[in-house]
C-alpha cells in the first residue's frame, strides 16, 4: 500500500518539507507525490534521493506530475 502527499498548489519548500516528513514517517515502502510545478518535481525528486529513497517513475498528467519514490 502506497501513501500519498498531494502537495499541488503548494510553493517550494512545501513540497519538500511534506514529503520529507512522509518518509521519516513510514521509512520504507512506497510513495506517490502529487506536485503541479517543474521545480517541485525536481526539487522533490532530489530530496527524495538524498533520503535513500528511489524515484520510480514521474508522469504528467496535464498539469499534475505524479511521482513515485520507493525504498525496501
Amino acid at each position: 500500500m502506497s501513501s500519498l502527499v498531494d502537495a499541488r498548489g503548494l510553493s517550494c519548500p512545501q513540497p519538500v518539507l511534506l514529503t520529507i516528513r512522509e518518509i521519516k514517517k513510514v521509512q520504507k515502502g512506497e510513495i506517490v507525490v502529487l506536485v503541479d510545478t517543474d521545480t517541485a518535481k525536481e526539487n522533490v525528486s532530489r530530496a527524495a534521493t538524498s533520503e535513500g529513497w528511489n524515484v520510480k517513475s514521474i508522469e504528467e498528467d496535464g498539469m499534475t506530475y505524479r511521482i513515485v519514490i520507493t525504498k525496501e
